[in-house]
């Protein structure tokens, strides 16, 4: 029998704690405190006031990073019927791949998100809501529209990061009405289950 193994059966899966309790949280991306002047390539800087949604957390201007992971915008409530099981489906618009890693990772051993009820789906038909990665594309918009009229009402459908919501550096943004707003680029496995279980309403 390998050493790995019986060092994983004596240690256990080191899992994070809830996104609110977790010892450690990146700088970047994070809540960013302050005035600037910085000229922002992609606009995130509007008469010295910060805008999470555009902000690509290169790290160039002088606002300070605050370790708040809770960079994400909440419409409305989650209905009812989601709260005991949460199923997401991930659509990939035009990304570079960051956010991709990130969602995926969330359902890792390190972060668990399927103790708070959140899994991943395999069709859109099975999904509860669906996770939009990327700046617009001509050629996804009539699939992105597929995938959204595939599922069962009642639909939620998630913004994940800037390229998303604004179109970071390289595109422009899905003008789409989301229930869930992420920032970052990309955003962090702690904001992305803090934001669902904050419209979860945990």
């Amino acid at each position: 029998m390998t050493l790995w193994f019986l060092n994983g059966i004596k240690k256990g899966i080191k899992t994070e704690k809830n996104p609110d309790e977790s010892m450690f949280k990146p700088d970047y991306p994070s809540v960013l405190e302050g005035k600037s002047s910085y000229d922002c390539p992609t606009g995130a800087i509007s008469n010295g006031t910060w805008i999470k949604e555009k902000c690509i957390f290169c790290g160039r201007c002088d606002l300070r990073p605050t370790g708040n992971q809770n960079i994400y915008n909440i419409h409305g409530k989650m209905p009812e019927i989601f709260k005991r099981s949460f199923y997401l489906y991930p659509i990939d618009s035009g990304t570079c791949g960051a956010c991709n890693a990130e969602l995926k990772s969330i359902f890792s051993p390190q972060y668990d998100a399927n103790r708070f009820n959140i899994f991943e789906a395999e069709t859109p038909r099975h999904a509860d809501a669906l996770v939009i990665m990327g700046v617009y594309t001509n050629g996804m918009e009539k699939i992105i529209e597929e995938a959204y009229n595939a599922m069962p009402d009642p639909k939620i459908v998630i913004a994940m990061g800037a390229c998303t919501l604004s179109g970071g550096i390289i595109g422009s943004g899905i003008n789409k009405k989301f229930n869930v707003e992420i920032a970052g680029c990309p955003p962090t496995p702690y904001s992305i289950i803090s934001a669902i279980l904050r419209y979860r309403g945990d």
